[in-house]
């Protein structure tokens, strides 16, 4: 239940997301990139949502185990105004950013607002973390720093290949594209720790 839970609201989020780029576009009459930037955030939760179709009926089951719990409740309230401050702060910043700032130091604050919405999920998820039971923690421990490692491997790795000449990444995409490939190889570490210990 508590995964049909999380693919429910990534999809309100995602709809309320499409709904603010056709308010934008029809409505508001925002610029086409106002427009887009709603529109990849609401496809990326609608993608999100999607992969919550994919997972298989045991891990579906530990979740709704692991999160009916008190920390797993708490943890999930946490979740859902982190995420919403997250899309709403990658717009205005993205917005404001494109419109032009004069001031450098408002602008850095701008830009890095985003990122407060990362601060908060850590520590929501440091605390899920010291209020689990011991197997728990070890799998989320395990999942963390296998994730980590691979990441700072294929980080370290591109670089070598940019330095070669093999790839072209601009070094803004490569330092963006780091949290979300942590989370996601930390996802995958975690169902695969999951499954060796359960």
């Amino acid at each position: 239940m508590t995964l049909r839970r999380w693919m429910l609201g990534f999809i309100a989020i995602a709809l309320g997301c499409l709904l603010l780029a056709a308010a934008g576009r029809w409505l508001l009459q925002w610029p086409q990139a106002a427009v887009t930037i709603w529109l990849w955030i609401g496809g990326g939760y609608l993608v999100g949502a999607l992969l919550f179709l994919l997972v298989p009926r045991w891990w579906r089951e530990h979740c709704d185990e692991m999160y009916a719990q008190p920390a797993g409740k708490r943890y999930i309230r946490a979740m859902w105004p982190i995420l919403i401050f997250y899309s709403l702060a990658l717009f205005g910043s993205i917005w404001v950013i494109k419109h032009g700032i004069a001031s450098l130091p408002l602008r850095a604050v701008i830009a890095v607002l985003p990122a407060l919405a990362i601060v908060l999920l850590m520590r929501a998820a440091l605390r899920y973390l010291r209020e689990i039971d011991e197997l728990q923690r070890r799998i989320e421990t395990e999942a963390i720093g296998a994730a980590s490692l691979l990441v700072s491997v294929l980080y370290f790795a591109g670089g070598l290949l940019q330095k070669a000449k093999v790839i072209e990444i601009g070094s803004a995409t490569a330092m963006i594209w780091v949290f979300p490939m942590l989370m996601l190889f930390y996802g995958i570490a975690k169902f695969v720790f999951t499954r060796r210990y359960l």
